[in-house]
């Protein structure tokens, strides 16, 4: 019986104009679905942080003043003590803000997660993000009502014979502010990770005889460290560079970066070469936490709640 013939492949020479053929056909989808929002990135991110990049490196420029050649000028001068303690005072504000919100928000994500009724936990974890349905705008003049020396804080202390305080336009004041802006995304964060938490290694080690200090230190918090990353490295980014809290509540003594930089640009020095050196240090700043946070944060939680 004779053996059908196998079909002939096509000479070499037309397998490679066959795939300088397809070959533009392979990137030119990607690319026409790419290319508005790369477009727009580009227009809107990248375009801009170079025009700043290249303002930054014009010493004393002013505006209205004419410009002269590029140099460090505008960099050598953040190393002045008055600057360094700026922004020392923001990542002061920044780290605290932090703690703040991983020390308070822990517990409460731990009982969303895995002690409230599961019936009652959606509607428990919207009940707790409502504030962020408002604008922090409003959120910041609330403070203020509670916060200054005839607010509603004070009013309760008066009540329970306790000393008033005067919390307003000092750095405690910004902390609230801060730890209460950035609460709920730290609870988020921290509740989608929790929420994935293997029980079974909990009861394992329990039956083994850990104790419920054990079990947290052992079992819980190695487990939930990605997701403990990405909402310390997300509050950080988001508290570094806040402007409406410590301008509101924080009053002179509270300076920080993103006041500085917007008196640079529209107070009435108008430096803006200096203004655009602190704005590309603040980029480099935010830029290396996220950079940490794609490294050591949990990527699916961090995308569950922007969700």
């Amino acid at each position: 019986m004779a053996e059908s013939p196998l079909p002939s492949s096509p000479p070499s020479g037309q397998e490679s104009h066959l795939s300088q053929t397809l070959a533009p056909r392979r990137w030119l989808g990607p690319v026409a679905m790419l290319g508005p929002a790369g477009l727009w990135l580009v227009l809107l991110l990248v375009f801009p942080t170079v025009l700043i990049l290249e303002i930054s490196l014009v010493p004393g420029l002013r505006l209205g003043q004419p410009a002269g050649g590029y140099g460090l000028g505008n960099y050598l001068q953040i190393l002045q003590p008055v600057y360094l303690r700026v922004i020392g005072r923001s990542l002061a504000f920044a780290l605290g803000s932090t703690l703040l919100c991983l020390g308070l928000g822990f517990p409460v994500a731990y009982w969303l997660a895995l002690m409230s009724p599961k019936r009652w936990r959606n509607l428990l974890v919207v009940a707790f993000i409502l504030p962020l349905w408002t604008s922090s705008l409003l959120r910041a003049y609330a403070w203020i009502t509670i916060l200054r020396p005839s607010g509603v804080l004070n009013t309760i202390f008066g009540v329970f014979g306790l000393p008033s305080q005067n919390w307003l336009n000092t750095p405690t004041a910004v902390l609230i502010g801060l730890t209460y802006s950035f609460l709920p995304y730290m609870v988020l964060i921290l509740y989608a990770s929790l929420e994935k938490l293997d029980i079974r290694l909990l009861e394992a080690a329990a039956d083994l005889g850990a104790n419920p200090r054990q079990q947290f230190w052992k079992i819980t918090v190695p487990q939930t460290l990605p997701g403990i990353a990405a909402g310390c490295l997300l509050v950080f980014i988001a508290a570094l560079g806040d402007f409406v809290v410590p301008t509101l509540l924080g009053g002179a003594s509270s300076m920080n970066i993103s006041r500085l930089i917007y008196n640079q640009f529209l107070g009435p020095t108008r430096a803006w070469g200096f203004g655009s050196a602190l704005s590309m240090v603040l980029i480099l700043a935010v830029s290396l936490a996220i950079a940490l946070l794609l490294k050591y944060g949990d990527r699916s939680t961090v995308t569950e709640t922007s969700q």
